[in-house]
C-alpha cells in the first residue's frame, strides 16, 4: 500500500489516476527545486506526469530538463506516495501516484523550457519548508 499525503479524496469527485516521477537533486547542502508560477506560485521537486507509453525514467529526465534546464544522472528510486488534488491546468481531479527518485544534477543546459517555471538552488533545510506538498517535504526531510 502506498502512503497518502495531503487531503483525503472527496466522495463527490471522480479521480483520474495520474502517475508521475519526481526527483531530489542535491549538490552539497543545497537542492535544486523548480518554482511553478501558475496556477498557484509553488516550489516543487522537479518532475511531472508520465505520458502514455513512456517509462518513469524517461519521463523523469524529460520533466527535469523542461522544468529546470538541467540534465541528471544515476536516478535511484526512493519510494512513492499518493495524493488527491485538483489540477486546474487540466481541469482534472487527479489521484497522483508520485514516485520519488534521488539523482545527481549533471549540467545546466538552458533556462527552463516550461513556461512559468524557474530553477532555484536552495539550502536543503529551507527547501523542506518551502515545498508545496507534504509528500515532497517528507522525502526531502529524510536527507537531513
Amino acid at each position: 500500500m502506498i502512503r497518502r499525503f495531503g487531503t483525503a479524496p472527496r466522495p463527490d469527485k471522480r479521480y483520474t489516476m495520474r502517475p508521475g516521477a519526481y526527483v531530489i537533486l542535491p549538490r552539497g547542502r543545497q537542492v535544486l527545486l523548480t518554482h511553478q508560477q501558475d496556477p498557484e506560485p509553488e516550489f516543487q521537486l522537479p518532475g511531472g506526469g508520465i505520458d502514455a507509453g513512456e517509462s518513469p525514467q524517461i519521463a523523469l529526465h524529460r520533466e527535469v530538463f523542461e522544468e529546470t534546464g538541467w540534465s541528471i544522472a544515476y536516478p535511484r528510486r526512493l519510494g512513492a506516495f499518493r495524493r488527491y488534488t485538483f489540477m486546474p491546468e487540466y481541469d482534472l481531479w487527479a489521484e497522483k501516484i508520485c514516485t520519488i527518485y534521488l539523482a545527481h544534477p549533471v549540467r545546466r543546459h538552458s533556462d527552463p523550457l516550461e513556461p512559468g517555471h524557474s530553477a532555484h538552488w536552495l539550502p536543503i533545510e529551507e527547501a523542506v519548508t518551502l515545498l508545496g506538498n507534504p509528500g515532497d517535504r517528507h522525502f526531502l526531510a529524510q536527507l537531513l
